[in-house]
Formats: structure tokens, C-alpha cells, sequence
């Protein structure tokens, strides 16, 4: 019953779009076999349709955003980023924005954004023990490794 922001300022060179059904650029990112292993968990390559369905599922059940960088005039997409009741999940598709604070400001700005619709807490269900990037990126905003999954640890804070 909220109303999801179309743009979500983070300063004036990184901003959150909200999704809007385009995403053929994200699968430049998908196929890689990094990203895959640090996201997911695994080495299988995004098709198309998988591509399709995980947006389809990203933005029917939680706000999702597309992370743009602004670059030559224009704002470019990078990365996405989704905030769920319960879950929450982000990805610097582009690796050439990796380590450069970006993630940091994403999710300061998406922590905010969760306490403007009014979650008492935010939940990551899964952090892989290989992703070490994200875990610090997590727990230097506040959020601590909470329980122990197959892989990983999944992440809680109270807002």
C-alpha cells in the first residue's frame, strides 16, 4: 500500500530508478560467472528467460531499483538493488564500479527508504561465506550475521 519513488537521489552522481520493465542492458552484467557465484551461489550463466523471470519476481515482490551512475550527460544503469518485507538483495552488475563506495551509498539511501515505509527491521536472508565484499559492506552499516545457512550467514538490523 505504499507508493514505490520513482527516483531515489543518493548524491549527484548516483541516483536509484525505480524499475520499469526494461532490463536487456542487465544482461550484460548476468552472464558473468563472477557475479553469479558471488549472488547466487553458483556457476550457472543467466539466459534471457531467467533474466525475465528474475526481474518479474524482484519487482512484484519488493521495491526494485535500478543503480545509475550519471557518465557523459546521461545516467547509466549499473547494478539493481530490491528491498523486500523480508529479504533484500543488491548487485553492481558493472565491474568497473566494484570498490568505489557505491554499495555503501545504496544502501544507506535503502536503509532509509525502510524506515520511510515503516519496516522495523531489515532482513538479508543469505550472504555466502566466498562474498566477502558484501559481508563487510553489511556489517560496516550496522547489520549483523544473525544466523547460519548452507553457505553463508543470513543478516539482520533493527531499525
Amino acid at each position: 500500500g505504499i507508493e514505490q519513488a520513482d527516483i531515489l537521489e543518493l548524491d549527484k552522481q548516483v541516483r536509484l530508478r525505480r524499475y520499469d520493465g526494461q532490463h536487456d542492458f542487465a544482461f550484460e552484467w548476468h552472464p558473468d560467472l563472477e557475479l553469479v557465484w558471488l549472488i547466487d551461489g553458483d556457476q550457472e550463466r543467466y539466459s534471457l528467460d531467467l533474466l525475465n523471470r528474475m526481474y518479474d519476481y524482484l519487482s512484484k515482490n519488493g521495491e526494485c531499483y535500478f543503480i545509475e551512475i550519471f557518465e557523459d550527460n546521461q545516467f547509466i544503469p549499473i547494478g539493481d538493488v530490491t528491498l523486500f518485507a523480508d529479504d533484500f538483495a543488491i548487485a553492481i552488475g558493472d565491474k568497473r564500479y566494484w570498490k568505489k563506495g557505491i554499495g555503501t551509498k545504496v544502501l544507506h539511501r535503502m536503509i532509509e527508504r525502510a524506515r520511510d515505509v515503516g519496516l522495523e527491521e531489515m532482513l538479508v536472508e543469505e550472504i555466502y561465506d566466498w562474498n566477502t565484499g558484501s559481508r563487510k559492506l553489511f556489517e560496516k552499516c550496522g547489520f549483523e550475521a544473525v544466523e547460519k545457512t548452507k553457505k553463508g550467514w543470513s543478516y539482520k538490523m533493527i531499525l
